[in-house]
C-alpha cells in the first residue's frame, strides 16, 4: 500500500465514509429515511439513505484499497465519477422533492472535491508499464 497512492487513498477515504456513515446515524434519529430535510452532521446534512450511502461507498473503497492497486484505480475513478455526477445533479436538487438524500451545498462541495480527487489519482497514478507508453 505504501507504493501505491491509489490503495492509499481508497483505504483512507473508505475508511473516513464508514465514519461518516455511523456517526450520521448518530444524528438522524427521527429523520425520514428518504427526507428532503436531513440532520446536520457539522455542516453537511445527512438522512438513513445518505448514511446507507456512505457506508456502502465506504466499503467499497476500503475493500478496494485493501484488495490491490487495480482494484483501487478502479473504483477510485468509478466512486470519482459518480461523485462528480453527484455533485452537479445536487446542484439542481437542492429545496427540490427529488432531493431524496438531503443534499445541502456543503454536500455537493464535498461531492465535487471528493470527485477530482478520486478522479485525478484514479486516472493518472500507478499506470502498468503498457497502459503508460501507449
Amino acid at each position: 500500500m505504501r507504493n501505491s497512492p491509489n490503495r492509499l487513498v481508497a483505504t483512507i477515504f473508505g475508511a473516513v465514509y464508514l465514519l461518516v456513515g455511523l456517526l450520521g446515524f448518530a444524528v438522524t434519529s427521527g429523520v425520514g429515511f428518504v427526507a428532503t430535510e436531513g440532520a446536520n452532521l457539522i455542516i453537511f446534512e445527512v438522512n438513513p439513505l445518505h448514511n446507507v450511502i456512505h457506508l456502502a461507498i465506504g466499503a467499497a473503497l476500503l475493500f478496494a484499497g485493501l484488495r490491490g492497486t487495480d482494484t483501487a484505480r478502479t473504483v477510485n475513478a468509478t466512486v470519482g465519477a459518480v461523485y462528480l455526477l453527484v455533485g452537479i445533479v445536487g446542484l439542481f436538487l437542492l429545496n427540490s422533492p427529488l432531493n431524496i438524500i438531503a443534499l445541502n451545498g456543503a454536500d455537493n462541495v464535498l461531492h465535487l472535491a471528493s470527485a477530482v480527487l478520486l478522479l485525478g489519482v484514479g486516472l493518472s497514478l500507478d499506470k502498468s508499464p503498457a497502459t503508460a507508453r501507449a
